[in-house]
């Protein structure tokens, strides 16, 4: 009796390891989930899309980790569009289809954007993680350690501190673990996204900071409570786009018994721990070029008056903008009525706004 074998198409075939392959941060694509999915099986894992073979065991061994992972893959695409908002390079190709197969060039090169990319996203796993243990939404830990500090008289260690232990030992692993696969490409760019990835989450731990809430007869404030607790994620993410503006460029090439990554103009010092490293240079992202990843800045909005990114003259290359007008419809004359609302007329007024040519 001859035994029959499934064949995949080439087509298919080449998808399935590309997503193995290309990019260590494929699992973004895990934003696309329906709002409607909840992971309490372990077949569900299979219904997830960007994950490598051993993403998809964390997934069947923490079930109840998901919704939070799922939760910081829209956390990062949120964050990076809006971080990035008012330059040229915009992180819209951050946004793929589950299904695709691979990032575009900006962030599939190693290229300054996908350090940005890779340091984010090991920063908002973690972080998002470490909240989840301190709101309950996590059974698996629970509030973050008292420090062992002594504070001075007023003040005392309560609350419930973010567990950022338990977010990085989780989040590591699992954002780490496509660039420590055997087939995570070649090994200078793994080097560079695993470096990458380690700024994001130092960074993340410089933003655990002190936080108190007062308590006294008519708010006096003779008592605080304090923990430790992160910075939201936009303050993280503003301080990786300024290691992101300094980023140093790098090159792959034996250091003793091995190669390494070193500053590609600076070999008199090796990489700094805290600083974002990129292996290729970027376009400057005002015209469209598919091969590079960029999709050009035609129809993006400017600030006529801006000096800064999002000026018309940089946003628009120089291209010229097209100003156009819009109707915002706002609340005003408000007032308050005792007691206790209030009551608000809606105002119209044009608005002349511009776009790049």
């Amino acid at each position: 009796m001859r035994s029959s074998s499934h064949v995949l198409p080439l087509g298919v075939l080449t998808a399935l390891l590309l997503s193995q392959v290309c990019s260590g941060i494929k699992w973004l694509a895990l934003s696309h989930a329906p709002a409607s999915l909840h992971i309490n099986q372990t077949q569900h894992c299979k219904l997830l899309p960007g994950m490598v073979s051993s993403q998809a065991q964390l997934c069947r061994s923490n079930l109840e980790l998901m919704q939070t992972i799922i939760q910081a893959a829209r956390e990062v695409k949120k964050t990076c569009q809006k971080t990035f908002a008012d330059m040229r390079w915009n992180c819209s190709s951050i946004d793929i289809p589950g299904d695709a197969p691979k990032y575009r060039p900006d962030l599939d090169r190693g290229t300054r954007e996908a350090a940005f990319v890779y340091a984010l996203s090991a920063a908002t796993i973690s972080h998002t993680i470490a909240r989840a243990c301190t709101s309950g939404d996590l059974r698996l830990c629970t509030c973050g350690p008292i420090p062992a500090q002594i504070l001075e008289p007023g003040y005392r260690w309560g609350g419930c501190a973010d567990n950022l232990h338990y977010g990085l030992i989780m989040g590591s692993k699992f954002s780490d673990a496509p660039m420590k696969m055997k087939r995570a490409g070649s090994h200078a760019n793994k080097l560079m996204h695993l470096h990458n990835s380690e700024v994001g989450r130092q960074v993340l731990k410089e933003a655990l900071v002190m936080k108190c809430k007062c308590h006294g007869v008519s708010g006096s404030c003779s008592i605080r409570t304090c923990w430790r607790g992160l910075q939201d994620l936009r303050e993280i993410a503003m301080d990786l786009k300024t290691k992101y503006l300094s980023a140093t460029k790098v090159v792959h090439r034996p250091t003793g018994t091995r190669k390494q990554l070193v500053p590609k103009d600076i070999d008199i010092r090796p990489v700094r721990e805290n600083e974002l490293v990129y292996l290729q240079s970027s376009p400057d992202f005002c015209t469209r070029n598919d091969k590079q990843g960029s999709v050009g800045t035609q129809d993006r909005q400017c600030n006529k008056t801006s000096v800064g990114s999002d000026s018309c003259d940089l946003m628009c290359c120089g291209r010229g903008y097209n100003p156009y007008t819009e109707k915002l419809v706002e609340r005003c004359h408000c007032k308050y009525h005792w007691c206790c609302y209030v009551t608000c007329k809606k105002c119209e007024r044009i608005v002349e706004k511009y776009v790049c040519k």
